[in-house]
């Protein structure tokens, strides 16, 4: 089984780079966005085969996740069932018959981390909201979880310590969820593989590789005997952001 997970950074820009083909060539089982920016109605995009998710951020042209899916899901949920969180269309939860599917969109800190108190707080409840899925059946969570974890995850660690993305408290957060039952997909089979999934449009970034790996395949550890491989298909434009990508058995 493919997943695919993806910020494609605005829906509708997207599919005008080909984003339909690209979908298609990937064919993946599961294939989730996130930060569509857009509201129901606006795009009509559909694939033979597939059945699609939709979370809508309150706030036009914002946030969003989707979820194409090629097996029908037991049940859907969106958010995470706390008010404070679930206006910006960040999550999405498909149960299948033997694991969550889970999508996320997490909250930028922004500059000044202005909002690192309120990421913070999500990242308290995101990671209770995994646990409770977790304790039914093993869960898989992608996205742009918006941190890149250690050193090697971006190309310039020390001038960003402390920036959005590479703060103390953001990657501590990581650790705690890769220290209670979860298992970072890519590292764990590349542990020392440099590669990234975002890079700023500015300053020629992505011309000069100069990016963060911010978009993860988490899983549950006993999905790890069923994990063969992880992807990161730098290759793939379209947005500031490339797919990212686990197969499991």
């Amino acid at each position: 089984m493919k997943f695919i997970s993806w910020n494609v950074n605005g829906l509708r820009a997207c599919v005008g780079k080909d984003f339909e083909q690209q979908f298609k060539d990937l064919d993946a089982d599961f294939f989730c966005l996130q930060e569509t920016k857009m509201q129901a109605g606006q795009l009509d995009l559909s694939f033979p085969g597939y059945e699609s998710y939709w979370n809508y951020a309150d706030k036009k042209g914002y946030s969003g996740t989707a979820i194409y899916t090629k097996h029908k899901p037991l049940n859907v949920t969106y958010g995470i069932d706390i008010d404070e969180h679930d206006h910006e269309g960040r999550v999405i939860t498909l149960e299948m018959e033997d694991f969550y599917l889970v999508t996320v969109y997490t909250p930028n800190s922004q500059d000044g981390l202005r909002r690192l108190d309120y990421r913070m707080k999500w990242e308290e409840d995101f990671q209770a909201y995994l646990h409770r899925l977790d304790a039914i059946k093993p869960v898989i969570v992608c996205g742009d979880m918006n941190v890149a974890h250690q050193e090697i995850d971006l190309k310039n660690p020390k001038t960003n310590h402390k920036n959005a993305g590479f703060t103390d408290e953001e990657r501590e957060k990581m650790t705690q969820l890769l220290s209670n039952g979860f298992i970072d997909t890519f590292r764990s089979l590349y542990p020392e593989q440099v590669t990234y999934s975002w890079w700023s449009y500015r300053f020629r970034a992505r011309e000069k590789n100069t990016g963060w790996r911010i978009d993860y395949f988490l899983i549950s550890e006993r999905l790890k005997d069923r994990l063969e491989d992880a992807k990161i298909h730098t290759e793939i434009m379209g947005s500031d952001h490339c797919p990212v990508e686990i197969t499991l058995k």
